[in-house]
């Protein structure tokens, strides 16, 4: 059950950070993404001395945001 609960995170904050950042990579790309983003969000916070992603909730939602926003403008970047 844990992997279908990362999955649709992943999906949707996926999806929101490319409404945000203006890429349309589609679904399997936006799970990818939320997920990554998540790890990457993580890690960012840490720097901060704050948690990282906890659980299905409004703060993990908005660290992995973060971190997806932050991975797709550097892929954006990149790739452009």
């Amino acid at each position: 059950m844990n992997i279908i609960i990362l999955i649709i995170f992943g999906a949707l904050v996926g999806w929101v950070a490319s409404m945000i950042v203006g890429t349309d990579e589609g679904l399997i790309i936006d799970i990818i993404v939320g997920i990554i983003g998540s790890v990457v969000g993580g890690w960012l916070m840490g720097f901060f001395d704050k948690s990282g992603v906890t659980g299905f909730n409004m703060y993990s939602f908005l660290v992995a945001l973060l971190g997806s926003v932050v991975l797709l403008v550097i892929v954006k970047m990149i790739r452009y």
